[in-house]
């Protein structure tokens, strides 16, 4: 008996112990690692030369790099430049849902610079000294002119756009406890002795959520002598979600201005013509799902001639060439396996691109296979360059890793930081003529981090629901794992979409997915479809269907793991997320209860009609229609039949509070039983250390199936 007693002991988790060192995590990790937390830039002037800050062991210096000598040079003090301070037009910065009403600025003329354009009375005036004269008067407050304007590089023309408003839109949160208060632990009486000043503040926040009215935006062109107005027709961009304000090319008579439709099935690039008010198209994406809009990209040539420009339509991303003359596609400079990240510098004289792309490890000079004995991770950034003419793709960071570049201004020299999630990081100095490496700046040693326990997450690859699509993820074990126990199953989650979101870097620490697996569990994080920079067709799972985040690909992942490795508990599997993670995670236990048996859920977007505009319409487009209610939490709700654990930051200014509580109503009526934790004073959160010490005794009670520990008993 005192043998199985004794045994019993040996195999306990969650315990208070086991509390304790996951609190200790990170002060164990922190400052183990050295020479791997490196921080590049550039030094000004017109040499070759960087900076970069590094951790020596003992504390943070700071190295000169000459390029065409050749040499690192320890500096004295701290070179890092000052900060900038203050917001949008140098006031009071804007919270990113405001919409501005652009009524306010001014601009002065590049011909004449006595001459300003300024707005009032919703149209537009020009001063010169003190004379004021309108030089437009059919604006009103139903159909305005902007003051966000450019003038003609000759002065002779300012375009800006019209703007007919929509109703603004708002959300409110009370603050029980004023901030003020919360932080001050002392009686809250006033210098005069008055009354404690308890009383609850109410906030108002713009916030237009799918289906609202929006702006409609016209762009327009003022002759500036007469005063002439040029308003083109509407027929290329009349169903909108954006315009842009139009940008002059260097002739003085042509603009540009891109239409995003609402729905995001159509986007335009086009050209507007100042003198005739004509407008033409010049490039066109379509998509009978969505157009990826925040990836687009494009770089107009000084010549006036030619556009480069970046699309997914080969169900890739990849860089164009344009005849802007012609409008016509000449040739499609990058093509194959491989997804363009981002365009760091076009050299027109040389007829270079500069860019960074993730993909199959055929891009890369070498055939040697990847860290995990397979095929190299796919979604490990790589640089190159390519000739506008689509030949000569080099690669500039061959070695295997996830790579981070910064180039000198005329890109003969760049400073490459790369690892993996399992290898450290190594920084070298390359020539940008083919990737050369000419020295190598550092090389990470965590050989005093391993001495503290640290062991690497594992990368794991399995395939998804059609059983032959690679899923890759990472499996993340407690510092005292025992292949000998049986250890439940936390997947955290987030499936955006519009990212990929499991670490490709190295990590000395994973923050919260370590710590819960120190209480005894093995964590997992995994790509499945709906996420980004694999293919079109792996993220557009997601199109009008959000509730599906992966979910099958998910599953089948984590059942190969759980086969491979016998201690993994296929039958006690949890999740947790924020966000849409919060949102994905809810989703696990309606429609997956099944699969998962617990779940946290912290500021979900429960219900797509309640969150904000431009992400939800994004994937689940627009009209609002029976797609919305099919993906919601709240209307689902009936659904539950596993233990929940729901959190809400009481000013969460990015997913409507109310979001949860009416998932929370949902769930009352329903009569399921679930818990709520709300976090005063907390914006957009995980939790806080409230939340998060909630989160692991949720799941140490319903997965492990123990009580937790006593708080009192962890200080």
């Amino acid at each position: 008996m005192l043998s199985l007693l004794v045994g019993g002991t040996a195999l306990a988790q969650g315990t208070a112990e086991d509390y304790k060192r996951a609190d200790a995590l990170r002060a164990k990790y922190s400052g183990k690692m050295i020479g791997g937390d490196v921080s590049v830039h550039r030094m000004g002037g017109d040499g070759h030369r960087f900076w970069y800050s590094v951790f020596n062991g003992d504390s943070t210096v700071y190295k000169e790099v000459d390029a065409d000598k050749n040499t690192v040079t320890l500096l004295p003090g701290n070179p890092e430049p000052p900060r900038r301070h203050g917001g949008w037009g140098g006031g009071q910065q804007r919270h990113w849902m405001e919409v501005p009403d652009e009524k306010d600025g001014w601009q002065r003329s590049p011909a004449d610079t006595t001459l300003y354009v300024f707005h009032r009375d919703n149209n537009l005036w020009t001063r010169r000294g003190d004379t004021e004269k309108a030089l437009t008067t059919n604006g009103d407050s139903t159909y305005y002119y902007s003051a966000w304007g450019r003038f003609s590089p000759d002065g002779r023309y300012y375009a800006t756009v019209r703007i007919k408003p929509a109703p603004k839109h708002y959300v409110y949160y009370v603050e029980a406890m004023p901030y003020r208060q919360r932080q001050r632990r002392e009686d809250y009486q006033t210098h005069d002795g008055g009354p404690r000043a308890v009383t609850p503040v109410l906030h108002k926040q713009e916030y237009a959520k799918p289906g609202d009215s929006l702006n409609y935006r016209v762009p327009v062109v003022v002759e500036v002598a007469t005063g002439r107005v040029v308003e083109p027709s509407t027929d290329l961009f009349s169903h909108q979600y954006e315009v842009s304000a139009p940008s002059w090319d260097d002739n003085s008579r042509t603009l540009t201005f891109t239409f995003n439709e609402r729905g995001h099935h159509t986007y335009r690039l086009l050209e507007l013509d100042a003198e005739t008010g004509l407008v033409r198209t010049l490039i066109e994406e379509k998509n009978d799902k969505y157009v990826n809009y925040n990836r687009l990209w494009r770089h107009d040539f000084k010549d006036g001639r030619h556009i480069l420009w970046t699309s997914e339509r080969d169900g890739r991303n990849h860089i164009y060439l344009y005849d802007r003359q012609k409008a016509q596609l000449i040739r499609q400079v990058t093509k194959g396996e491989f997804y363009v990240r981002d365009i760091q510098r076009v050299d027109e004289k040389a007829g270079i691109v500069y860019f960074s792309a993730n993909g199959k490890s055929g891009l890369r000079h070498s055939d040697r296979k990847g860290y995990n004995g397979g095929e190299e991770d796919p979604y490990l950034i790589h640089y190159y360059k390519i000739g506008l003419d689509g030949k000569h793709l080099t690669c500039l960071t061959p070695e295997e890793g996830n790579h981070s570049v910064t180039y000198t201004d005329d890109m003969k020299y760049l400073i490459d930081t790369y690892s993996t999630v399992v290898t450290p990081p190594t920084t070298v100095l390359r020539s940008a003529k083919d990737g050369r490496i000419l020295r190598t700046l550092e090389t990470a040693d965590i050989s005093r981090l391993q001495a503290e326990g640290w062991t690497a997450p594992e990368v794991f690859v399995a395939p998804g629901r059609d059983g032959v699509t690679p899923m890759w993820g990472i499996i993340i074990r407690p510092t005292n794992f025992d292949p000998s126990k049986k250890y439940p199953i936390i997947e955290y989650i987030y499936s955006g979409p519009g990212d990929q979101y499991v670490p490709k870097s190295f990590r000395a620490w994973h923050y919260g997915m370590a710590e819960l697996a120190e209480l005894g569990f093995i964590v997992v994080q995994v790509d499945g479809m709906t996420t980004s920079f694999r293919t079109r067709a792996f993220e557009e799972v997601c199109y009008k269907n959000l509730k599906d985040a992966g979910f099958p690909d998910r599953k089948a992942w984590i059942r190969a793991a759980a086969e491979k490795y016998p201690y993994m508990d296929i039958d006690r599997v949890g999740i947790y997320g924020c966000s849409a993670g919060g949102q994905n995670a809810m989703a696990a236990v309606l429609w997956h209860g099944d699969f998962y048996k617990a779940a946290y859920a912290a500021c979900g977007c429960h219900d797509n009609r309640m969150d904000k505009i431009w992400w939800n319409e994004q994937w689940m487009s627009y009209p609002i229609d029976e797609s919305y209610k099919e993906c919601s939490n709240v209307e689902n709700a009936w659904r539950l039949e596993r233990p929940l654990m729901l959190v809400v930051g009481e000013l969460d200014d990015n997913v409507d509070p109310a979001s949860t509580m009416q998932v929370v109503a949902a769930l009352q009526r329903a009569g399921k039983d679930f818990d709520l934790v709300v976090i005063p004073g907390a914006h957009h959160t995980m939790g806080e250390t409230f939340g998060e010490h909630k989160r692991a005794d949720f799941f140490v009670r319903h997965l492990l199936g123990v009580n937790p520990p006593k708080w009192n008993e962890l200080k």
